[in-house]
């Protein structure tokens, strides 16, 4: 199937396709978009929030448990966290897809991933898992940082010290990552509808990220004041942010890699 069409998940999917064109690579949007994406994302969640909900409690109760197996053993917790979150995330792409089209959401929804293109979306997460520790391990390596608790000092002007180091890497760390996550923002989008690759799909997110710096920073700063209204109350408002947190990514990638 071409990359000009969003592929059908299922024989059950009866949902209607959008009839625009898409633009492989992305194109570049108004910087009031980065808005816009959140006011859609809004609509989407506002027509299932019961069910939006019930998925945001199943993803928080899977990483409750990956999160108490990372406390016994870091490997074997914090590898399935990475490797697993472009399933989920392609199962949600499918959902607000459906809303948007005037179909029905349903939870199993969210585990579509798992049947359609699972190799794709496996390599995704093993790319950004790989990259994501040869980062984190060069940088650290490179800035003579041990994080260890053995190596702790008890002196405090070497724990200042390592403080200043640890800042320094973090802040180098983040900036090295970015490039990273803007190469998977939409992948598994653009893997789960459009058959792509994950290195093609992971390309495309790269560059459609990148014509768009100015609307994701607006976005950002819109999603970082409301997540910390979300958290005030108990993390509650997550149950409401995060399914627009997510639906709105689809919403930008259809305002990204669409025209009408």
């Amino acid at each position: 199937m071409s990359a000009n069409s969003e592929a059908k998940i299922s024989p059950t999917d009866r949902t209607v396709v959008l009839r625009e064109n898409f633009v492989p690579n992305g194109r570049a949007v108004p910087t009031g978009n980065g808005w816009t994406w959140i006011e859609a994302a809004w609509s989407i969640f506002r027509r299932a929030a019961g069910t939006w909900i019930g998925v945001t409690l199943a993803l928080f109760l899977i990483y409750f448990v990956l999160f108490l197996l990372y406390l016994w053993s870091p490997f074997v917790g914090a590898v399935p966290m990475v490797l697993l979150w472009p399933f989920y995330a392609a199962g949600l792409m499918v959902m607000s897809r459906t809303i948007e089209q005037g179909g029905q959401a349903e939870f199993k929804q969210l585990f579509v991933g798992f049947k359609h293109r699972p190799g794709a979306l496996l390599a995704i997460g093993a790319v950004y898992l790989i990259a994501n520790v040869a980062i984190t391990g060069g940088v650290f390596w490179l800035m003579g940082v041990d994080i260890s608790m053995a190596a702790l000092p008890a002196d405090p002007e070497a724990a200042l010290l390592l403080a200043y180091k640890l800042a320094l890497a973090g802040l180098v760390v983040l900036a090295l990552m970015l490039p990273l996550v803007m190469a998977v923002w939409f992948a598994p989008a653009l893997v789960a509808l459009h058959q792509m690759g994950a290195l093609e799909a992971m390309k495309q997110s790269f560059l459609g990220c990148l014509k768009n710096v100015l609307p994701f920073l607006l976005y950002g700063v819109i999603l970082f004041i409301a997540s910390v209204i979300a958290s005030i109350p108990v993390l509650l408002g997550w149950l409401i942010l995060g399914p627009v947190l997510a639906a709105s990514v689809y919403t930008a990638y259809r305002d990204i890699y669409f025209t009408e």
